[in-house]
């Protein structure tokens, strides 16, 4: 039998894994399978199950609901991903106001982007490994490489900033995230519905063309240095 049910309180990957965990204890549970974009929560068991008994076996920052809220917009849920871009363009302007020559302002940019985007996969680096592996390929073959990336993305954040081996970590960003737009790009014509991990576990970031974007700029940002 299959049943779906709405929890709120999900906001990664790592929480669903929570989710997932406490409601398999139960006997006649076989299977459960938890989305923390929409909250839906699919359990396969053999016999009946109660709202009850889940609501018993559930953490208690989670909450089983009859009637769950509306899912925000994509505006919405896009915004922590612009203010972020606002901010770090602001940063670079600030840094390089009045006289803003394009080969010393693009490595600035990198540099900030990759510090405040590791930052936030910092904040939980098993959710993050678990919402990585979902979509990039390296990460899918190799899970030690989701929890290695954040270190990548701040040594490359890094070597930005202080312009050391400039055409390495051009060559490594132009490597890195060609791999994960890869993967992100089959997600976008597969229309799976799944978190990005660009921001971590912590913000729930939907994979939406937002992120080949982003990725997208990057890439042509690194190649233009290389040339």
């Amino acid at each position: 039998m299959k049943q779906i049910v709405h929890i709120e309180g999900m906001t990664c990957q790592g929480c669903a894994a929570n989710i997932e965990e406490a409601i398999a204890q139960l006997p006649v549970v076989e299977t459960v399978k938890a989305n923390p974009k929409t909250g839906i929560v699919e359990i396969l068991h053999q016999s009946t199950l109660q709202t009850d008994d889940i609501k018993a076996v559930l953490p208690s920052k989670y909450a089983l609901v009859d009637n769950p809220s509306t899912a925000p917009s994509k505006v919405k849920q896009l915004f922590p991903l612009g203010l972020i871009f606002v901010f770090l363009i602001g940063g670079t302007t600030i840094i390089h106001y009045p006289i803003f020559e394009t080969k010393a302002v693009l490595p600035d940019f990198m540099g900030l982007f990759f510090v405040v985007f590791s930052f936030f996969k910092f904040l939980d680096l098993k959710g993050f490994q678990q919402s990585f592996r979902r979509y990039d390929p390296l990460a899918k073959s190799l899970p030690l490489y989701g929890l290695v990336y954040p270190f990548v993305e701040l040594a490359l954040g890094v070597l930005f900033l202080m312009r050391l081996e400039v055409q390495l970590a051009l060559w490594l960003t132009l490597g890195i995230l060609s791999i994960t737009t890869l993967g992100v790009v089959r997600v976008l014509l597969s229309k799976q519905q799944i978190q990005c991990a660009c921001l971590g576990s912590v913000l729930n970031l939907p994979m939406t063309e937002a992120t080949f974007i982003e990725n997208a700029l990057m890439i042509g940002m690194a190649t233009w240095m290389l040339l």
